[in-house]
């Protein structure tokens, strides 16, 4: 039994005293003794070596005191397990120097055995939950397919992703083609987490809000729910789309556990949105842990009397950023734990 279970209580929609805590990328880069890491071993080294991603998954459990905690990992994993080649430049970002967009290059990209190519991944899964030891739940994570895509596409990181949307517009069977290989290996991926051991799993469509709302659920959704439909009979699935409040309606009636939100939608509209009876997950703007503590804490607990303290789960409106003092994410923290 999980020691823990405030978060698959929040899940379940089942009442709890104070809502469960835990913040997007959380394992990482705001954390002085991740950084000793970074300077020794590159990224994927740190993804692909299971005690390097157990020691930094766990991280944040004994020094901040978050109530879940998520792999580390990426999710360029799962476009270099399908053929396609991704390097992690400094100063730029995730880099792939030879974007998907034409049909020689798509037919190189392959659905690949996930045992084989992820193995760390589940490796380091199993390896986390022994560390864990039970003490709180862990989430295993994807990108959602629009968001590989983009990256698969583009090439690197961008404002508008305009190659990746004029792909779509110009050749939409090839993108479909593209972004179903994407969410085939992104089921076979997920499962093969839910057995190493995950507790729920979050798939992030970090780019969605790029789309109109027709195009995002021709591009975007119709792949999210199929992973939702392969995935929600055995463990619970939280969806979250970036700047995609527009979708709320249609999310909450797909089957996931939880809704993502940004801090661009206040919580009364995501629980309108979303017809309110879905655990809703957000929305706290990373920037806003710049503020003082104090300012962090009155916050904080406005922000909870807001959504509510039942299904709902206390987080970031995206992922923390790297130069917040470990002291402010702690404070956000212990804003949840005094509620």
């Amino acid at each position: 039994m999980i020691q823990n279970d405030l978060f698959l209580k929040a899940l379940k929609g089942e009442t709890v005293e104070r809502p469960p805590v835990w913040m997007m990328r959380q394992a990482g880069r705001y954390l002085p003794d991740f950084m000793k890491l970074k300077e020794k071993y590159d990224f994927f080294t740190r993804c692909r070596t299971p005690e390097l991603a157990t020691e930094i998954t766990v991280m944040p459990i004994d020094q901040v005191g978050t109530d879940a905690a998520i792999l580390f990992s990426d999710i360029l994993v799962v476009p270099q397990a399908m053929n396609i080649e991704v390097e992690m430049k400094p100063g730029v970002g995730p880099w792939l120097p030879n974007p998907i967009r034409d049909r020689k290059a798509l037919d190189q990209v392959v659905v690949p055995n996930v045992y084989e190519e992820l193995g760390y991944v589940y490796d380091a899964i199993k390896m986390t939950k022994q560390e864990l030891n039970n003490r709180v739940p862990l989430i295993g994570f994807a990108g959602s397919p629009w968001t590989i895509f983009c990256y698969c596409v583009q090439g690197q990181g961008s404002k508008n992703f305009d190659k990746a949307k004029e792909f779509c517009f110009t050749e939409p069977e090839m993108a479909h083609e593209l972004l179903q290989k994407i969410t085939d290996t992104t089921i076979a991926y997920l499962k093969g987490k839910v057995e190493a051991g995950v507790d729920a799993v979050q798939v992030f469509d970090s780019w969605g809000g790029m789309l109109s709302p027709s195009d995002y659920q021709e591009f975007s959704w119709q792949y999210m729910q199929q992973i939702i439909d392969a995935l929600k009979a055995e463990i619970p699935v939280i969806a979250f789309g970036k700047g995609c409040w527009f979708a709320l309606d249609v999310m909450a009636k797909s089957g996931a556990s939880a809704l993502g939100v940004d801090w661009t939608c206040s919580p009364r509209n995501a629980r309108y949105l979303s017809g309110a009876k879905i655990t809703l997950q957000g929305n706290f703007d990373p920037s806003r842990l710049f503020s003082p503590p104090k300012e962090i804490k009155r916050m904080v607990h406005q922000m909870i009397d807001e959504f509510g303290k039942d299904k709902y789960i206390v987080n970031l409106g995206h992922g923390i950023l790297p130069n917040i003092p470990v002291d402010n994410a702690k404070a956000f923290v212990d804003a949840v734990k005094s509620y």
